[in-house]
């Protein structure tokens, strides 16, 4: 059964990935029939639709009784976003990623909320009084983002509204193809790790991890090419902070979960660091250069090597 479970994880995964990618694409279509700003696009139609693939296999992971599976996968993957995909995105863009001011008016509090889910889950616990200020705390903050929409102006070049129906039932069956392939890649998931006897969720923070995150690294790196700088920074924070809220949040009020500390101690940490350098990186020149892009890279090879060795002393 070793083989199967691991194919078929594979398999799940990839789905996953393609079934993302689509249901960004076509939401991006259908926000350009309605000439949305590139805010809006940005920090909660892309972002919102981004995070669908570690947010349901968390949610399928909490139904099924394996949360913490999905709570590797949602930290694992901010860990990938901040580090891996800004990275590489920083690394491909032709002289670094421009940062506007709009941008980093809300850094700090991005690094705030890093902290809550941390603070909340330090005792290796969440309960559904936790879930309810994490869902309450990500949603304060896009309500604060709503407020300041005001300033981005800019909106998306139309397309031609009879394109509109047609857009939505592609968004439609991408969705439906990323629920199936997310109930895989929990089940064969989790059934591959007690295969090599491997706890579940390092197999969540690496490769379900790595491949969840590949939409906003697709997303991004296009993103970055058009000049729309806004957009890219705006996919991966906005994911990163529905992730670390909102979803761990729905996630204790599904089922309040005891889960292993590392997940904390160290993928959670690593979060929160990386969300630091990115930050400061950014303040430097408000440009994220190329050479702090590598660096970024080094940092997220750094953090998996720590979370094995880790793993192995607990």
């Amino acid at each position: 059964m070793l083989i199967i479970d691991l194919l078929l994880f594979l398999l799940s995964i990839a789905v996953l990935v393609i079934s993302a990618r689509e249901a960004v694409k076509h939401s991006t279509n259908i926000a350009r029939v309605f000439h949305l700003s590139e805010f809006i696009v940005s920090f909660f139609i892309i972002a919102v639709i981004s995070v669908f693939p570690e947010g349901t296999v968390s949610i399928i992971s909490a139904i099924k009784g394996v949360s913490e599976f999905g709570l590797g996968a949602l930290f694992g993957s901010n860990v990938a976003d901040l580090a891996l995909v800004l990275g590489i995105v920083a690394i491909f863009s032709v002289k670094g990623i421009t940062i506007k001011n709009e941008i980093l008016r809300n850094d700090l509090l991005y690094l705030v909320l890093l902290l809550v889910p941390i603070i909340l889950g330090f005792d290796g616990y969440f309960s559904r009084t936790d879930g309810l200020l994490l869902v309450l705390s990500g949603a304060v903050f896009f309500l604060t983002l709503l407020i300041q929409s005001k300033m981005f102006t800019k909106v998306f070049d139309g397309i031609r509204s009879r394109k509109w129906g047609k857009q939505f039932i592609y968004l439609v069956i991408s969705m439906a193809f990323l629920l199936l392939s997310a109930y895989g890649a929990v089940r064969f998931g989790v059934n591959f790790a007690n295969d090599v006897k491997m706890p579940p969720f390092l197999i969540a923070i690496t490769i379900v991890a790595i491949g969840s995150c590949l939409p906003e690294l697709i997303f991004s790196l296009k993103a970055v090419r058009a000049g729309l700088n806004k957009l890219a920074i705006g996919d991966v924070l906005g994911n990163v902070i529905i992730d670390a809220t909102i979803i761990v949040g729905i996630l204790a009020l599904i089922r309040p979960f005891n889960f292993n500390p590392m997940i904390i101690y160290v993928t959670a940490t690593m979060m929160f660091i990386a969300g630091v350098l990115v930050t400061i990186f950014i303040r430097t020149g408000k440009v994220l250069t190329k050479k702090e892009g590598i660096l970024l890279l080094l940092f997220y090879i750094a953090s998996l090597i720590i979370g094995f060795i880790a793993n192995k002393g607990f």
